[in-house]
């Protein structure tokens, strides 16, 4: 569990390349996620092409670690054949905190940069990557060897818990 607490954002990245197996990883944890009904909505995209990157970033106002990432994983969802539809954003935010939790598990930096349910994000990004017309862009992870050291952050608020008796 002391990865959970090790996990932190990072925008900044070394320039060094990502290799396959490394990406193919952090997607597998995000898979392995729970989904309602096991409907599994998820179709990622992994982006290398820098004119893309640059792109997508564009999309966003807090898009700027994309334009600087070696590699980015686009988490989309499927709008289509999906058992509980009001359910995919939220098997969506499971399926990136894990992929957040493996990246940190191995070491690599990665932060989430949210795109839905934000229309003005998710439009132009699915342009830029040309998506089928039944994927939205869910949130996008830029991925790379952290440039410096993050710190985590302890979040844990007493005062949220609320014990009955």
């Amino acid at each position: 569990m002391n990865i959970i607490f090790k996990r932190k954002s990072i925008r900044s990245y070394l320039d060094i390349d990502v290799d396959d197996m490394t990406i193919e990883q952090i997607i597998r944890a995000g898979m392995a996620a729970p989904s309602a009904k096991n409907q599994r909505p998820w179709e990622f995209y992994v982006v290398r092409n820098k004119e893309m990157l640059e792109k997508l970033a564009a999309c966003s106002p807090y898009g700027r670690p994309m334009a600087k990432a070696p590699v980015a994983i686009v988490a989309c969802y499927r709008t289509n054949d999906l058992y509980e539809a009001d359910m995919a954003l939220l098997d969506m935010s499971c399926c990136c905190e894990n992929m957040l939790i493996q990246a940190s598990a191995l070491d690599m930096g990665c932060v989430w940069l949210s795109f839905a349910p934000l229309k003005e994000r998710q439009e132009p990004a699915k342009k830029v990557l040309n998506l089928p017309e039944n994927l939205e862009v869910f949130a996008v992870l830029p991925v790379g060897y952290p440039m410096g050291e993050g710190k985590p952050v302890d979040r844990f608020d007493p005062a949220r818990i609320h014990w009955e008796e």
